[in-house]
């Protein structure tokens, strides 16, 4: 556990703790005395948690991956989040049955050619945490005709 772990958490345990204060005075429990050690009770207990939850919900912020049908024209503008169509590519199956000319005249010229039967568009950064590298969309053929598309972080 790194150094700023319990600093934030008492970051966070301070407003819990005075919030605490404030309910137990407006319920009248106990005195003055007593609701400054009630208090710390709930800012111990709940300070850990709405930390976890923040992680979480940051995590879930950092990887949050959208989702779009297959726009050509959006194709073609925005080529760093074409991510976002890449999934509706592969499970529409749109690709399957199609040539190489037909694959070209439908997501333009910009595309690596690895071999005869394999080829590949560049998908942009996709959302995920510590996510360095760009994904590809990949196009296998088999007699010049798409057999199988699918995506792969470089």
């Amino acid at each position: 556990m790194s150094a700023e772990v319990p600093i934030i958490i008492l970051i966070i345990a301070i407003p819990i703790y005075f919030l605490s204060k404030f309910v137990l005075k407006r319920l009248k429990f106990g005195n003055d005395k007593s609701r400054k050690y009630v208090a710390i009770v709930p800012a111990v207990f709940f300070s850990p948690i709405i930390y976890t939850l923040l992680i979480a919900s940051w995590i879930f912020c950092v990887q949050y991956y959208p989702k779009g049908h297959f726009n050509k024209q959006e194709w073609e503008i925005n080529i760093e989040e074409r991510y976002t169509m890449s999934r509706n590519i592969i499970k529409s199956e749109m690709l399957l049955g199609k040539s190489k000319e037909e694959v070209i005249e439908l997501l333009g010229n910009e595309y690596s050619c690895y071999s005869d039967n394999h080829m590949g568009y560049y998908l942009g950064f996709v959302p995920r945490l510590f996510n360095i590298d760009p994904d590809y969309l990949d196009i296998y053929f088999e007699n010049g005709i798409v057999v199988k598309v699918s995506q792969h972080n470089s």
